[in-house]
C-alpha cells in the first residue's frame, strides 16, 4: 500500500514538473516572439531619439595633445566641426592609433610611440581626421543606420543635418541598449 502512495506522489510530482517545464517553455515562446516583434519595431525608431547629444567635439587646429587629453574616459570618439558646427572631419580611438605607425619588429614599443608622440607634438586634428566621414541624417531610423554601419563596419555615425550641421554620434551600444530595454 505504501507503495501505491509513493507511486502516487511520485506521479503527481512528475506531472507537477511537466506542468512547470511547459509553463516555462510558453513564456520563453511568448518572449521570443514579444522581442522578435519589438526588434522589428527598433528599426523604425527615429535615430535622433537614440543618438547621443553629449559627444565630444573639436576644431581642425586643435592640437594633437589636446585630442589626447579629451578622449580619456568614456570617450572613444570626436567630431571635428566648423564654426557653425558642420561636420568637418571624424576620428575615433582606431584612427588616433594608427596615426601612431606599429613598430617594427625589434624595437620597444613604449619608446617608439613616445618618440613618434614627440615628432608630431605640433600635428593637428586635421591631420588624423577622416576628412569625408560616413553620416546618418538626423531624419533617417534605425533600420537604415543599423545597414548602414553593417555595411561599412562602422561603430559610430555622425548625425547629421540637411546642411550638415552635427545634432549627435549615434553607436552600436546606444543601439545595444535599446534592445536590451525592449527585450526585458
Amino acid at each position: 500500500m505504501e507503495d501505491k502512495s509513493s507511486d502516487k506522489a511520485k506521479n503527481s510530482k512528475a506531472k507537477k514538473i511537466h506542468i512547470i517545464h511547459s509553463k516555462r517553455r510558453l513564456i520563453q515562446m511568448k518572449r521570443k516572439e514579444e522581442l522578435s516583434h519589438n526588434i522589428r519595431y527598433i528599426s523604425k525608431v527615429p535615430v535622433k531619439l537614440v543618438m547621443d547629444t553629449e559627444f565630444l567635439t573639436l576644431h581642425p587646429s586643435d592640437s594633437l595633445s589636446k585630442l589626447v587629453q579629451d578622449l580619456r574616459g568614456e570617450e572613444s570618439s570626436a567630431v571635428v566641426v566648423d564654426e557653425e558646427g558642420r561636420l568637418l572631419g571624424f576620428i575615433t580611438m582606431k584612427d588616433l592609433l594608427n596615426f601612431f605607425e606599429p613598430p617594427r619588429r625589434y624595437s620597444i614599443v613604449g619608446v617608439n610611440l613616445l618618440k613618434k608622440y614627440s615628432l608630431n607634438r605640433a600635428s593637428r586634428v586635421e591631420d588624423i581626421m577622416v576628412k569625408k566621414p560616413i553620416t546618418i541624417n538626423v531624419k533617417d531610423d534605425l533600420g537604415r543606420a543599423i545597414k548602414l554601419m553593417l555595411e561599412t563596419g562602422k561603430h559610430h555615425l555622425p548625425v547629421v543635418d540637411d546642411e550638415n550641421r552635427v545634432h549627435g554620434l549615434l553607436e552600436v551600444k546606444d543601439i545595444i541598449r535599446l534592445i536590451r530595454i525592449v527585450s526585458m
